[in-house]
């Protein structure tokens, strides 16, 4: 049985199981919470998720910047009445993972970063755009420009957006048939978003320095991006990290029970 819950600032969220609660936080930013998808090897806890804010049925309100998503975090857990859960974020959500352990570190009580963008320079965002490109087929390419070309000169329809990520999909993946299929249905400006990840990456490490929560990480080895967003940022925060060889983006799509795995030896240690 699955509850749900509005927050007082709008954002929409689920809550099943029993046991030791969890927060999930998807990727993006601006993308579909898909994180139901893991609740197979999550049994034995009480598992919470959420829409970010601009997707429905969460508000379509900004402002989009890092300090307002961390910020709705906490919203999350006041409405929940969790004082400092475990968190499991991947890829953005892990890099808003970072954001609460270097400003709120007080409401996490261990996390579980899955194939996060990183602290460390750029956090591996060059390098992913890069592979990911080179592993799309060249039609794939040819209409990626195309969007690219007119988002240049005027701001895309929420199809067009749907198109580009559908198109870019297969290659998070080990390989392009590995791909399983995406699960979007709305898609939020995140303009915004992804120029405050950038001015906010600025400080991040020498923030995160010192965090005494236990953490540990989780990355696909096939995953566009680079391994080195884990463990340069693992490393900066003397914490383990879990190197999947045949893994990409989603590593429990592809090989489940891997992020239970980690998840039980992080709160062991913990």
């Amino acid at each position: 049985m699955r509850d749900t819950f509005t927050t007082p600032s709008g954002l929409s969220g689920w809550v099943t199981g029993s046991g030791s609660p969890v927060l999930l936080l998807h990727g993006g930013p601006g993308m579909t919470d898909y994180m139901q998808s893991l609740l197979p090897e999550l049994d034995g806890y009480r598992v919470a998720s959420f829409q970010q804010r601009g997707v429905a049925p969460s508000t379509l309100a900004g402002p989009f910047d890092v300090p307002t998503l961390r910020d709705d975090v906490v919203d999350v857990l006041d409405t929940l009445g969790w004082e400092s859960p475990t968190m499991i974020g991947h890829s953005w959500g892990g890099h808003l993972l970072l954001h609460l352990l270097a400003a709120t570190p007080m409401r996490v009580g261990a996390g579980l970063l899955v194939d996060p963008l990183g602290a460390v320079g750029d956090g591996g965002l060059a390098s992913f755009q890069a592979e990911l490109e080179r592993r799309l087929p060249a039609a794939t390419r040819v209409r990626l420009d195309e969007l690219e070309a007119i988002e240049a000169t005027r701001a895309l329809t929420e199809e067009e957006h749907l198109e580009g990520m559908a198109l870019a999909w297969p290659g998070y993946f080990s390989s392009l048939e590995a791909a399983q299929p995406i699960p979007q249905t709305g898609h939020a400006p995140s303009d915004e978003s992804w120029a405050s990840i950038r001015a906010e990456l600025t400080d991040l490490a020498e923030r995160l320095r010192g965090c005494a929560v236990p953490i540990r990480f989780v990355h696909g080895a096939l995953d566009p991006l680079p391994v080195t967003a884990s463990t340069e940022t693992a490393e900066l925060m003397d914490a383990p990290v879990d190197l999947l060889p045949d893994n990409g983006h989603f590593p429990w799509l592809e090989d489940p029970g891997c992020v239970r795995r980690s998840l039980d030896r992080l709160l062991a240690a913990a």
